[in-house]
Parts: C-alpha cells; structure tokens; sequence
C-alpha cells in the first residue's frame, strides 16, 4: 500500500501551516495550549514538539480547488485555514464522543486536558474558522465561501449525529451507512474544493463539477477510513487495532454484514450486544474479511473514486491541477493510515 504523502498535500501543508499557527496564536492562552498540542506542535506543557501532523486533504483541495479554475494559492489561504480549523474542531469533539484515548500516535486532547476543556477547545476552533473568513475586508467571493463553510459545517454535525443515531439502532443498512458518510465526511471535503474554486474566482461549472468530485472522493476516503478501523495496522493508523469493532461502529463493513444477513448476520449482532473483548474483536475481524467484506469495502471505494475522477473531465479545468487531483484520488484508494 502507498503510504507517502502525494506532492500536493506536502506542498500545501507547507503553505497553510504558518496561516493555522498564526490564526490559533489569536485564541485565549488557555485555548491555545491545548490547540497547539492537538495539532502537534507542542507537548502537552506547551514546550515545542516534533510531531506527525494531519493529512492536512481539506486545506489541500482548498488550494487544488483554487489553483484548478486559474485562480492561485494566495486567494485561497483563508478557506484553506478555515476548513482546517472546521475538520480539527470535528476531531477533538468526535474523540470525545467516542472516547478515543489515542490520536496520531498521541493521547487525544480531552485524554490530556479532561472533558470540559477539550469541548470548548473545539467549539474555539469551530469560531474562529469563520472569524478567519468573515473580516471587515471580506470579498464577496469569501463571503460566498463562507456559506460553503456554514453549510459543510452543518451537513458534517447531522451526520455525527445521524453516525450516533446508527451505533444505537439494532442494525444499520449499507444506504443508510452511506448516507451517513455522505454528510460525516463527503459534505467538508466537496465544499472544501467549492470554496477554493469560489475563492479562485471559478465559473459556476467549474465549482460543481469540482464539488461532486469532492463529495465522491470523500465517501471514498470514508471507505477506506472503515476498513482502516477495522483491519488497519495500528503502528500506522495510530489508533488500536480493531477499534471501529470495539466501539461498535455501524460503518460501511458492518452494513455489508448485515444486508448479507444468514449466519454472518447473526455473528456481528452478537459481538455487538455487549462490549466485545479482544478475542471477540479479532476473531470477527477475521470472518468479515475470511467472508470477503475487505474485498466488498474496496470495491464500494473504488466505485466512488472512479465517479470522482469522472468529474475531472469537467472543460475549463487546468490540466496539472487536474493531474495532483487524480494523484490526491490514488492517495485516499490506497493509503494504510
């Protein structure tokens, strides 16, 4: 599997992080510390850490989204600093919510801090995304994609809420699954590219066209996300393994065992009706993939990726923004983490 990081996600994350460091420097001190370790910089004192960051694909696609439609890197740096904030603010909070002590290979925020200061943290984050965008000198085009934020932002908390809904249903259907990723995942990553493309000062088809590739790539990545939950190797994933199973996940592995129903069916409800142990965990992580549902995951995600590149074909496109877009596609199919 590819485990480096495509050119354009190195590239951009050189360029948004001076932006994010500079925007989260304007947090109360007591905001900041526990902002700054989230994302690696320091250690939980405050003192400078080196530290793996994020995949930084949101404030990436911002940019590709920009650069795409003829428009450059420079216009797109505040969409790019707030879809950041917007994601990492999803982060701190979803840790929480499903009591995740471990993240990028390091305790999680609320893990450090406790409860209450990891939720504001990240209700911090959330503001200061949009007071990124919305400033005195605010063009219409910022204005434009900040709507796109408001509406991501929004879209990505139903589909907590709707993934919550799901844990706590006696079954989910891969549909419904997928409609839940949709909005979880799809909605950020589609508007993270629209609002580069409205930024860069793209034609109306242009920005759809990169929107639908956006939210097509993002139930890819969501895909590729579940399996990683569930068979991904935890030196990498940085999370235990196993550990979409052992929090009970209704993801797109376990909709695919339920809609098969039968024996396999009545084996996954079983591990679910109580906390599963270790031994519960693995051996169902080796039926879903000895009855081929690795196989059917990737072959979900693959589906979308292909619908994604589609959407590249879209006239008016520059073609090496267009080649780092379908690297970026290559990335999210085969990476392990």
């Amino acid at each position: 599997m590819v485990s480096s990081s495509p050119s354009a996600l190195l590239r951009v994350g050189d360029l948004l992080e001076p932006g994010l460091y500079s925007a989260i420097g304007r947090l109360d001190p007591h905001l900041a510390l526990p902002a700054r370790y989230h994302m690696g910089w320091t250690d939980e004192h405050g003192n400078e850490a080196i530290s793996s960051r994020g995949k930084g694909m949101r404030g990436a696609l911002v940019i590709l989204g920009s650069e795409a439609v003829g428009g450059t890197a420079e216009q797109a740096l505040p969409g790019g600093v707030a879809v950041e904030l917007i994601h990492n603010f999803s982060l701190i909070h979803d840790d929480i919510m499903d009591g995740d002590r471990v993240r990028r290979h390091r305790r999680t925020v609320w893990d450090v801090y406790g409860i209450g200061d990891a939720i504001i943290v990240g209700d911090a984050l959330h503001v200061l995304a949009f007071e990124v965008l919305i400033t005195p000198n605010s063009t219409p085009q910022m204005i434009a994609a900040s709507r796109r934020l408001a509406s991501a932002t929004a879209a990505m908390i139903a589909g907590q809420a709707q993934d919550v809904a799901l844990d706590r249903a006696p079954r989910a259907t891969l549909d419904q699954c997928l409609a839940m990723e949709a909005n979880k995942t799809g909605a950020l990553l589609a508007q993270s590219i629209a609002i580069g493309a409205e930024l860069g000062g793209g034609a109306t088809e242009a920005i759809l066209a990169l929107e639908q590739y956006g939210m097509a790539l993002g139930r890819a990545f969501q895909a590729v996300d579940d399996a990683l939950g569930i068979w991904g190797d935890p030196d990498v994933t940085g999370k235990p393994a196993g550990n979409d199973l052992r929090e009970r996940k209704k993801s797109v592995p376990i909709a695919l065992a339920l809609d098969r129903g039968g024996s396999l069916e009545a084996d996954v409800l079983a591990a679910y009706a109580s906390q599963p142990d270790a031994d519960t965990i693995n051996a169902l992580a080796e039926r879903l993939e000895s009855e081929g549902i690795r196989d059917e995951v990737a072959q979900v995600a693959k589906l979308e990726l292909d619908d994604a590149l589609g959407y590249l074909d879209s006239p008016g496109l520059n073609a090496a923004t267009v080649n780092e877009l379908r690297e970026l596609a290559s990335f999210v199919a085969d990476r392990n983490s």
